[in-house]
């Protein structure tokens, strides 16, 4: 069991037995962050699917946003006749979804048929960098910290205006404001009661600056139960908002205004827990060529960390997503900030949005590090003043520029494999196909009558 509010086999069975479960939810992550999976009657689950498993069609990992079928993608296609995969259950994530009546769910892997794990899934891409870690005698702990935008419409609402001219539940920053979450604690209160229930380690919630936009914290965890964790939370959290009639958004720019980060902390530990990273008052080289890898190879896995063509209008000058790849003390502007000392010593990526895969994106802050590493790299000198004004490299701007240098990276093609490289570089030519062909509200403004 991860904690005490995580059932065990027996806990999960005893519940079942007793008539007080009768729904159990079997998901997994999909190359979007998304769970998906089915809804198991609980006798069923409890009589076939705990022993025997279930299957799903593997053009899960290979449809757009829309969930349609789309080519290109080697795992899954029409001429391959569209086969099965295996859910392979978790049973450590086993957890109560208390806002749900009489629900539990367990994640799950992928896997062939043949019982070898399925490469593209995102889970099984941070697992390969979690066993890369313990090969070289390290455990890893991670945070994310996800912010959404609350609106006072319901999803259907929302729709119907075309995500137009909605309402936030915020009129004005909110940043830190006790009055501006207090307007919308019992969404809020919600949240973080059913999140610590269903096995999280909650933190806090504060303000953000764009209008209605929030932020609920989690504490740190293995790097595996964080991404486990996001992926639950960003479901709940949105099935809740619809609860009390209201929709939020995690998209990573949803107007002009501050978009919604998903800044990832992470370190290393000794497979024993021990501290790694600090030393005598001071960053130890271990930690120094860990910035170094993730810094290196930023430029090459931004494709991991802003997976959208929304992505890249987040990255905007003075706006707290950052433009520049280089790291600082402490420094909001950079692209990598380092925080803590001593057994809180880590480093923040301030590149992710919130609409970021997180089994992906911690992988490419790992893989990358883990690649300074071995290569043992050295880190050059922080940046001090501003990012934005300075002459660092900057951030890839659009999603083909990332789209190529992943594709193109030997250094992604060793970490992660010639599978996975192919997988998401075509996942990015279908986003990209998509918006290109799309005629925009702005076109339209723009030339209807001027042009």
């Amino acid at each position: 069991m991860r904690n005490d509010r995580h059932l065990t086999r027996e806990d999960l069975l005893g519940l079942i037995d007793s008539g007080t479960l009768d729904t159990v939810v079997v998901a997994f992550t999909d190359m979007q962050g998304r769970l998906q999976g089915k809804r198991f009657h609980a006798a069923y689950f409890r009589d076939v699917v705990l022993e025997h498993g279930t299957e799903g069609c593997n053009y899960l990992l290979g449809v757009d946003v829309d969930m349609n079928t789309v080519p290109g993608y080697a795992m899954t296609s029409w001429e391959k006749g569209y086969g099965d995969v295996e859910f392979v259950l978790d049973l450590e994530t086993t957890r109560l979804l208390p806002h749900l009546p009489a629900t539990a769910m367990v994640q799950a892997d992928l896997a062939w048929l043949d019982g070898t794990p399925v490469d593209q899934s995102p889970r099984t891409v941070l697992k390969k960098q979690v066993d890369r870690a313990r090969d070289l005698g390290y455990s890893v702990v991670a945070g994310t910290e996800l912010e959404f935008i609350l609106f006072d419409e319901t999803y259907e609402a929302a729709s119907s205006r075309n995500y137009q001219d909605l309402v936030p539940s915020n009129q004005y920053n909110v940043d830190y404001s006790i009055l501006g979450t207090t307007r919308v604690e019992p969404v809020l209160r919600d949240i973080r009661n059913t999140m610590y229930a269903a096995g999280l380690n909650v933190e806090c919630a504060k303000g953000e600056c764009n209008y209605g936009q929030h932020e609920i914290g989690f504490l740190y965890d293995d790097v595996l139960t964080t991404a486990d964790n996001h992926s639950v939370y960003k479901t709940v959290a949105k099935e809740i908002a619809a609860q009390h009639g209201k929709a939020l958004t995690f998209m990573a720019k949803y107007d002009q205004r501050e978009g919604n980060s998903c800044h990832i902390h992470l370190s290393l530990r000794g497979l024993d827990g021990g501290t790694v990273f600090w030393d005598e008052g001071h960053r130890t080289p271990l930690y120094d060529s860990f910035v170094a890898g993730v810094l290196a190879t930023m430029a090459d896995f931004t494709l991991l960390y802003a997976p959208n063509v929304n992505s890249y209008k987040r990255f905007a000058h003075g706006s707290f997503a950052p433009t520049a790849i280089a790291w600082g003390e402490d420094n909001r502007t950079c692209a990598v900030r380092l925080v803590g000392d001593g057994a809180g010593a880590r480093l923040e990526n301030r590149l992710p949005g919130g609409d970021v895969n997180p089994y992906l994106a911690l992988a490419g802050v790992l893989a990358g590090g883990l690649h300074g590493v071995e290569q043992g790299l050295e880190l050059e000198p922080a940046l001090t003043g501003s990012a934005y004004t300075s002459d660092a490299p900057r951030v890839p701007g659009t999603l083909r520029h990332a789209r190529d240098l992943f594709a193109a990276s030997t250094v992604a093609r060793a970490a992660f494999g010639d599978e996975v490289v192919d997988h998401y570089t075509n996942a990015a030519d279908v986003e990209l196909a998509a918006f290109e062909s799309a005629v925009t509200d702005w076109e339209r403004r723009r030339g209807f009558e001027r042009m």
